[in-house]
């Protein structure tokens, strides 16, 4: 399948459950000879979208000069897209929103030079705290209908329930799911 992938880890939490499954998915990826380009994007300037259409102008990736536009610039040359965040709120955590809303952009970009968005195929990982992977559902969905929007192949999503405190990942199948993938992907 793809060769270029960018991850995108939304959790604030520095070496925590949502690194751990990022990492054995990056390393089941980078086995298979891909190239990856993780971004932790909690560590990372990013705005929220204006909604300004300054991303419809030619020559102009966004009107703001963030950390944003390293990732853009990382997707204009990626097939796959992976999004990796803890639970939070029945949703992805909020650094990780403010990244996928500024996706928008990139259809823009496109749209101006003629060419599809090369991104062709995202994935889903979360850890979750709760016993059900219903709670991550609201996530679930909204990555589900990005996937529609675009056209990409869902290559489906991986919840870990049960993980709160860092390291409680370790050792669970979820990990091993995640390296699997990121071998498959």
């Amino acid at each position: 399948m793809g060769n270029q992938i960018v991850v995108l880890s939304g959790s604030p939490r520095k070496g925590g459950n949502t690194d751990k499954m990022a990492e054995a998915f990056v390393e089941g990826a980078q086995a298979q000879g891909k190239s990856v380009a993780l971004f932790r994007v909690a560590d990372m300037k990013i705005g929220g979208c204006l909604g300004c259409d300054g991303c419809e102008q030619d020559g102009v990736m966004c009107v703001q000069k963030d950390d944003m536009l390293k990732i853009l610039e990382a997707l204009l040359s990626a097939d796959t897209l992976v999004f990796a965040s803890p639970v939070y709120y029945f949703s992805v955590s909020a650094q990780l929103k403010l990244a996928i809303d500024r996706i928008y952009a990139l259809s823009r970009i496109c749209g101006l030079k003629g060419r599809e968005v090369p991104i062709k195929r995202a994935a889903l990982i979360m850890p979750c705290e709760d016993e059900t992977p219903d709670t991550a559902a609201g996530a679930v969905a909204m990555f589900e209908r990005i996937c529609d929007y675009y056209k990409w192949e869902n290559c489906g999503a991986i919840i870990a329930t049960q993980v709160l405190k860092p390291g409680e990942i370790n050792g669970r199948i979820e990990l091993d799911k995640a390296r699997e993938l990121g071998r498959g992907i």
